[in-house]
């Protein structure tokens, strides 16, 4: 088995997404950021590789029996000895992952570049472990929704503007269970301005859709005004609003 040493991790502990597992160049200065002393490197299958980036199920029972506490994280000086944690490539993707105990990838991070490019060079001529994993049955399964959107309405986008949308579409969500028709026309208009008398007389659901089917894609200034009102003297979004604009990346 191959080990890694001295490996730098960001946790991203209950993620499903493996876009909200940020890479080295967005991590931040608040991140908590430790240092594993040692952790098995497992070359796999790209679509079980795939299975553990985007989603939150059991692992491998055969995984799980050759990484058992073989990994030491340091702590104050003192090595501590965890019970299933490995650094997982199919030849492309990397991740470091934390089961804390239990049968599913809770924890997730990347690598710092120097430290990918070591995995690169160590699992060249390595041949993939085969494990058993149904992944067909298992991924028609996975099901995007509002609070869990699909990759590629992600992608090119930063952290922050990750962080944002999600931040908008709870609040959306929050929308689409007020089943409000005034409240949907008020913010649709405050949306799109210039369709303020073509939506007068649709429904709610209408409304609801063209509004969801809009702002699913990219991100922009109107996406930052739509969130920054929707979210206005809601508390607990305002909180994650202004945590977001006080992050600073390293």
């Amino acid at each position: 088995m191959l080990f890694l040493h001295d490996v730098w991790v960001n946790w991203f502990e209950g993620e499903e997404n493996g876009y909200n597992v940020c890479h080295f160049h967005e991590w931040r200065k608040d991140d908590s950021v430790e240092l594993l002393d040692q952790v098995p490197l497992l070359k796999v299958e790209s679509a079980l590789f795939d299975f553990i980036e985007n989603d939150l199920r059991d692992l491998p029972q055969q995984l799980l029996k050759d990484v058992y506490q073989k990994s030491y994280c340091r702590k104050n000086h003192e090595r501590i000895q965890l019970d299933y944690c490995f650094v997982v490539t199919d030849g492309y993707g990397i991740l470091a992952v934390d089961t804390i105990g239990y049968t599913i990838p809770i924890r997730k991070s990347r690598l710092i570049p120097r430290q990918e490019q070591l995995v690169y060079e160590m699992i060249k001529d390595v041949e993939a472990e085969q494990y058993d994993f149904y992944p067909s049955s298992i991924q028609l399964e996975r099901d995007y929704h509002i609070l869990s959107l699909n990759p590629k309405f992600m992608s090119g986008l930063t952290r922050k503007e990750r962080q944002l949308k999600q931040l908008l579409f709870m609040a959306l969500d929050q929308l689409q269970s007020t089943r409000n028709s005034s409240e949907i026309k008020y913010w649709y208009t405050e949306w799109n301005p210039h369709m303020y008398e073509q939506i007068q007389h649709l429904s709610f659901e209408e409304i609801w859709d063209k509004l969801y089917n809009e702002t699913i894609h990219g991100w922009s200034a109107k996406h930052l005004h739509l969130c920054e009102g929707l979210i206005k003297g809601q508390p607990f979004f305002e909180r994650l609003w202004e945590m977001e604009h006080e992050s600073k990346v390293n």
